[in-house]
C-alpha cells in the first residue's frame, strides 16, 4: 500500500469519465479545468463544508471563469425538491447555459442534490463531483445515481446523470466528524461484503488503521472500493441486474431513516444496520450460514458502527414503509442478500419472514 494518486476510470457507452484520488490537492485550477468547458461555473456546497473548502477552489478558478457560490443547510433533511429550486434560482441568476456546469463540494446529500440539479436544469448540463465525505467518495459520488427525497421515502425523486469527473482529496477526510467518517466505513465494508471476501477480511485486519485514518489504510480502501463501484456501473449503469447488488442492506436503511425522519442515524449507520439485517435475513432464507452474517456483524461493530434494530420501530412499520421503497415491485419486495460473504444475490422474501427477521432484530 502507498499514498500516491490514483486514477480510476468508469468506462461507459457515451458518459466515461474518471475518478482521482489524491492525499493532498495543491493544484485545484490544474485538476478541474480538463473538465471544465463553460464560463459559467456554481459551486453547491452546505454551511459545513463550504467555510472549510469552498474558497481554495473558488479562488483557483477565478478570474477565468464566471463563478457563483451557493450553500445549503447542511443535513439529510434538506434534500428536497426546494434546496433543488434554490440550485435551479443561483443558475439562473449566474445566466448559466448549456455549456454551464456545477461542482458538487459536500458529502452525499449535496452531491445528489446537485446532480438532481444538473440532471434537469435545462434537460441536463455537465456536474463535477468534490466528494469531501468518505461514503460520497466511495459510493454516492460515482455512477450518476441523483435524487431528492420525499416525505413519503427516500431518494423517491431522481434520475441517472454521471458527473463529468470524481475528484477525491483524502486529506478533506481528516476533518470530517468522527461518527460521520465511521458511517463512511460501512461502505466500504459493503463492498467486500457483496464482492470480494478477500477485502473484507482485510478491513478486519485492518480495522485499528482503519479507525484511526491512516493515509496508506484510507488510500487502499477508497481506492479498491471506487473500483469496484467502477465496474459494476460500467456493467450494468441504469441498475437492471447486478448494480442492485449495491443496494445492499440499503432497503432496511431507508426505511430507517425515513421513520426516523433522517435525524437519528446518518445514512451509513442505517445501512450498517441494514446490513445486518439483510444477512439475517438470508440466514433466514437458508442461503448464508448464520457464521458468516455473524462475521460480517464483528466486522461493522470493530469500526464502531451501530448494527441493531431499535427497539422503536416495529416491524410492521419497517415492512409498511419498505413497501414503498423505489426498489419494490408489483411481485413484493426484492432484498439484496448473501449466498457466502462476497457474493451476493437477489430473493424475495414474504412479509412473514421479514416480520420475523426484524422481531428478533430488535
Amino acid at each position: 500500500m502507498n499514498t500516491a494518486p490514483k486514477r480510476i476510470d468508469v468506462s461507459l457507452a457515451e458518459r466515461s469519465y474518471p475518478i482521482l484520488l489524491a492525499p493532498h490537492i495543491s493544484d485545484w485550477a490544474a485538476a478541474l479545468e480538463p473538465a471544465l468547458i463553460g464560463r459559467e461555473v456554481l459551486l453547491v456546497t452546505n454551511d459545513t463544508v463550504g467555510p472549510l473548502y469552498a474558497e481554495r477552489i473558488l479562488s483557483a478558478l477565478s478570474p477565468n471563469y464566471a463563478l457563483e457560490r451557493l450553500s445549503l443547510p447542511d443535513g439529510e433533511q434538506y434534500k428536497t425538491l426546494e434546496s433543488a429550486s434554490r440550485i435551479f434560482d443561483a443558475l439562473i441568476g449566474l445566466k448559466a447555459k448549456r455549456d454551464a456546469q456545477i461542482i458538487a463540494l459536500g458529502g452525499g446529500v449535496i452531491g445528489d442534490l446537485a446532480g438532481f440539479a444538473a440532471a434537469c436544469y435545462m434537460r441536463g448540463i455537465r456536474f463535477i463531483q468534490v466528494p469531501t465525505t468518505l461514503l460520497a467518495m466511495v459510493d454516492s459520488s460515482v455512477g450518476g445515481k441523483t435524487a431528492v427525497n420525499h416525505a413519503a421515502g427516500k431518494n423517491l425523486i431522481g434520475a441517472f446523470h454521471q458527473p463529468s469527473l470524481v475528484l477525491a482529496d483524502l486529506s478533506m477526510l481528516h476533518t470530517l466528524p468522527e461518527r460521520e467518517y465511521r458511517a463512511g466505513l460501512s461502505e466500504v465494508v459493503k463492498y467486500g461484503a457483496i464482492m470480494d471476501a478477500s477485502f473484507l477480511a482485510w478491513i478486519d485486519d485492518n480495522r485499528e488503521r482503519l479507525n484511526t485514518r491512516d493515509p496508506a489504510a484510507l488510500m487502499h480502501a477508497v481506492g479498491v472500493s471506487c473500483a469496484h463501484k467502477a465496474l459494476v456501473v460500467k456493467r450494468d449503469e441504469r441498475e437492471q441486474g447486478e448494480r442492485a447488488h449495491l443496494n445492499f442492506g440499503h432497503t432496511f436503511g431507508h426505511a430507517i431513516e425515513t421513520l426516523t425522519d433522517y435525524r437519528t442515524y446518518l445514512h451509513g449507520e442505517a445501512v450498517a444496520i441494514g446490513m445486518v439485517l439483510a444477512a439475517r435475513l438470508s440466514v433466514a432464507l437458508g442461503r448464508l450460514p448464520a457464521a458468516d452474517a455473524d462475521a460480517l456483524e464483528r466486522v461493522l461493530r470493530g469500526l464502531g458502527l451501530p448494527t441493531a434494530l431499535p427497539r422503536t420501530l416495529a416491524a410492521e412499520a419497517m415492512i409498511s414503509t419498505m413497501q414503498l421503497d423505489k426498489k419494490a415491485r408489483v411481485d413484493g419486495l426484492k432484498f439484496i442478500v448473501l449466498d457466502a460473504l462476497g457474493c451476493a444475490n437477489q430473493a424475495h422474501a414474504d412479509d412473514a419472514l421479514v416480520h420475523a427477521v426484524l422481531s428478533k432484530a430488535s
